[in-house]
Formats: structure tokens, sequence, C-alpha cells
């Protein structure tokens, strides 16, 4: 997999250089810094808030990456859009085609390198319910689990974004196709909070339910609450493996 780890390290130093990338890092730490400050302000001026939750971590920690998760919405195509669409459009990824590697490992290289961004990026998030700290007893297990939460949707929004920046030449259509994606992921989360129970050929369905259980948002909600469950973190690796097999797929046939 030496070549994996060479497109990797490549498609990291990509981004880290980017423009586009670091003012999308500054983008969510503003958006994430102001939100945090917020939720402190709330709890300084209504401290009885904190008696609908379990404390100042399922407040702050789980709502924050709740809150990135919307951002992440936007930032997420605009990290892939380019790793195959640009590269087809300059004509760089028929190079990358006839390099000694396999499309398997283009593709891996290529969700590595946008994972190491993204995670970065979830370390600085997570650094800011952790700076409390010092002033106040938290539940590390919730904040924990919500982070590896959110690095779940993460690593689920990149593939979803490469997979549609393999289908075209054009970064913008790429970018545009996995925000009507990701968007379409969120609408469905949205259903899981209507009560409609339709009976269909004499079996009573639990709308909501089904609607949870297919958006990843849904599966993110419950390790957002400090529950860790197999169940949603198998959904996750097999959402992602999914997506990159297409993305393989696409590739090889490309090659071929």
């Amino acid at each position: 997999m030496n070549g994996a780890f060479a497109i990797a390290r490549h498609e990291a130093t990509r981004l880290f250089a980017s423009p586009l990338a670091w003012s999308l890092l500054g983008f969510t730490q503003l958006l994430a810094g102001v939100l945090f400050v917020m939720s402190l302000t709330d709890i300084s001026l209504n401290p009885q808030h904190l008696d609908a939750y379990d404390g100042v971590s399922e407040v702050v920690g789980a709502g924050l990456f709740r809150f990135v998760t919307l951002i992440l919405l936007l930032v997420v195509p605009l990290l892939t859009m380019r790793a195959f669409a640009e590269e087809r459009k300059n004509g760089t990824l028929e190079l990358l085609l006839a390099a000694p590697a396999s499309a398997t490992e283009l593709v891996l290289g290529k969700f590595a390198g946008v994972m190491a961004y993204l995670t970065l990026s979830g370390l600085l998030l997570g650094a800011l319910p952790a700076t409390l700290f010092f002033f106040t007893p938290l539940d590390w297990g919730v904040i924990a689990a919500g982070l590896l939460g959110l690095w779940l949707v993460m690593a689920a929004f990149a593939a979803l974004g490469l997979f549609a920046s393999a289908l075209t030449r054009e970064p913008t259509l790429a970018a545009v196709t996995s925000l009507a994606a990701l968007m379409l992921l969120w609408l469905i989360y949205a259903v899981a909070s209507i009560d409609w129970h339709p009976s269909v050929f004499g079996t009573t369905l639990d709308i909501g339910q089904l609607a949870g259980g297919i958006s990843p948002i849904g599966h993110d909600d419950t390790l957002l609450r400090g529950l860790v469950s197999s169940a949603d973190v198998l959904y996750f690796v097999i959402f992602v493996i999914a997506l990159l097999a297409l993305t393989i797929v696409r590739i090889d046939a490309e090659r071929r």
C-alpha cells in the first residue's frame, strides 16, 4: 500500500497548501467558537436550562458537535470536489492512472488525505469543550462519544464527496452533487421526528425509525448522547466502505 501512502501525503499536502482549505478551516472554527461562547453565555445567564440536560458536557459538547455537522454539509463538498473532477479536467488524472498504483490505492490515498485534514479540524473543535475542564467537571464519555460521532460523520461525508467527484470532470458540479446528496440525507433524518405509522400489507411501519436508520445523522444522534453502539459504528463503516468501493469501481473503469 505504498502507493496509497504516497497519494495520501500528496493529497494532504495539496489541501494544506490550498487557501480554500485554510479558509474553510477558519470558517468552521469561527462559527464553532461563536456557538461555544453563546452556549456558555446562555448557561451563565440561565443556569436552570441545565436541568433539561445531563450537564454542561451535553449542552456544550454535544450541542457544538451537532452544529458542526450542519457546517460539514457545506465544507466537505468544497473539500472533495477537486479530488478527481479537477484532476480529470486538467488531464492529470491520466497520469495518476498510469502510475504503478491500483485504483484502490488511488481512492484510499485520496480519502486518507481528506481525512487527515478533517481529523485536524475535529481535534481543534474537540479542544473547545475540553477547555472547560479547568472550570467545571466534565463527562468525558459524552465528549469522547460525540467527537467519535463527528469523526465518523466526517468520514461518511468525505466518502460521498469523493464518489461525487469521481463521477464528473467539473469540480463545481461535483460539489453541487455531493451537497444535494448530503442535504437529502439530512432531510431523511428530519423525517425521523414525524410520528407516522402507515400500514403496508398488514404490517405497521414506523417511518420515523426507518428514516433515522437510513441517515447517518440519525446514527450520530445516539453517539452525541454519549451512547456508543456497535450497530451505529458498523453503519458508518459499511456506509464508507460502500461509497469507497463504488468510487474504486468508477476509477477502475476509467483506467480500462
